[in-house]
């Protein structure tokens, strides 16, 4: 039994500071990635009305999540911002604070595993656990959804059924606090039953939703007595994907791994952008690499995030090509990405997600990589062009004025 916990609007429910900011009025995310410095809602602005933040300069894009008010008068998420205001001419712009998200769903997520559940945490406001190893614990699968209910400490949506797509369509369908528990051969029929924008709630499907409902399928059973084969010369892996799951097939879920963080933020008072603001990033990455906690280890990828003045946040995720140690090349590739910063910033975090190898460990190996490259491009010289292709320069008279006397080629010997 997959279980399935659901908050709905959860980053437009974080940015706005609680559900009660929520309550009969039409709000909806700001674009915010599409901001540049000059166009950034100032602290005047935000929290206005949407045409208070066009004067300021917000430029069109898509918006973000939406209230159900904004819902009720056709405002959908990712709809042009000019074309959400026609529809909706007093919609409430919140500015997106993906920093605040992030810790909420972190928080959140470590509330389910604090019960002994292995989360996939699949995008913030949705994850996944198993629930039969954790019967041993609590006796069934009921009392291990009050168990979640009772970590989570807020409502939320519970469902279950025998894979992850029956219990995201059952968490969606809920609309009491009782959970909905989907088992045997009623799921299928339930599920066939079910709207096809169940596909939304995944990156693959997501796309399908306007060319199916073109084509007038509307239900999740329409959408499995098609062909797959006919689903996926149209539409490739994802129609092949949006069939198996129409067909209540999908793969168990994967929980995450617990992974080390390391952290530091700095406020940055006056230096909010600009070169001072670059001279706090290598503070904090000094300050970064000098953590006992490190142990010597490098940095493979790092978050950077930005609490701005304006209003919201800023979250930018960096891997580096080549996991780092080194202060100035890790400053360096940080200070591009800190030029995307949407507006002046108050305060700046630098966060680790992923460590490299030792610092000794990752010499040795790219020392180990270089020379095999080094053999295996002499051995195609050689192949190509015969055995005396590849020779090496050995060094006979340094002092000679002759050029022809000071290097001699000779055989390269075979290591």
């Amino acid at each position: 039994m997959v279980v399935c916990v659901h908050l709905p609007r959860f980053e437009l429910v974080t940015a706005a500071g609680g559900p009660q900011a929520l309550a009969g009025r039409a709000v909806a995310l700001a674009p915010l990635p599409v901001w540049s410095r000059s166009a950034a809602p100032s602290a005047k602005t935000a929290g206005k009305p949407a045409d208070a933040a066009i004067q300021a300069g917000c430029p069109g894009g898509g918006v973000g999540e939406v209230s159900g008010a904004a819902e009720a008068r056709g405002v959908v998420r990712g709809m042009l911002l000019g074309e959400a205001l026609a529809r909706c001419p007093d919609l409430v712009l919140v500015a997106a604070d993906p920093v605040r998200v992030t810790e909420a769903w972190e928080a959140t997520v470590s509330a389910l595993e604090s019960i002994g559940a292995a989360v996939e945490p699949a995008r913030a406001g949705l994850a996944y656990f198993q629930a039969d190893a954790l019967r041993g614990l609590y006796g069934d699968d009921g009392a291990t959804i009050a168990a979640a209910r009772r970590a989570l400490g807020r409502p939320a949506r519970v469902g279950a059924g025998p894979t992850r797509f029956h219990a995201l369509a059952a968490a969606v369908a809920v609309r009491s606090r009782r959970a909905l528990v989907l088992d045997g051969k009623d799921a299928q029929r339930w599920l066939a039953r079910r709207p096809i924008g169940l596909l939304g709630f995944r990156a693959e499907t997501e796309a399908l939703l306007e060319p199916l409902d073109r084509l007038g399928v509307r239900t999740l059973g329409e959408l499995a007595r098609l062909s797959r084969g006919a689903l996926a010369d149209r539409f490739g892996r994802a129609g092949v994907l949006a069939h198996r799951l129409a067909c209540g097939d999908d793969d168990p879920p994967r929980p995450r791994r617990v992974r080390e963080r390391l952290e530091e933020t700095m406020e940055v008072g006056d230096a909010s952008s600009g070169p001072a603001l670059e001279r706090v990033l290598g503070v904090l990455v000094d300050r970064l690499l000098a953590r006992r906690e490190r142990r010597g280890r490098t940095l493979r990828a790092v978050t950077l995030s930005a609490r701005l003045l304006s209003g919201g946040g800023w979250r930018e995720r960096v891997v580096f090509r080549q996991a780092l140690c080194d202060r100035e090349r890790i400053a360096l590739a940080l200070s591009l990405r800190l030029r995307m910063l949407p507006a002046p910033a108050s305060t700046l975090g630098l966060g680790v997600e992923r460590f490299g190898p030792v610092a000794g460990e990752q010499r040795a190996l790219l020392d180990e990589v270089r020379a095999a490259r080094l053999r295996e491009a002499v051995a195609q010289v050689r192949a190509a062009a015969g055995v005396d292709a590849a020779l090496r320069a050995v060094c006979v008279d340094v002092d000679s004025r002759v050029p022809e006397r000071r290097v001699m080629l000779a055989p390269l010997a075979d290591r």
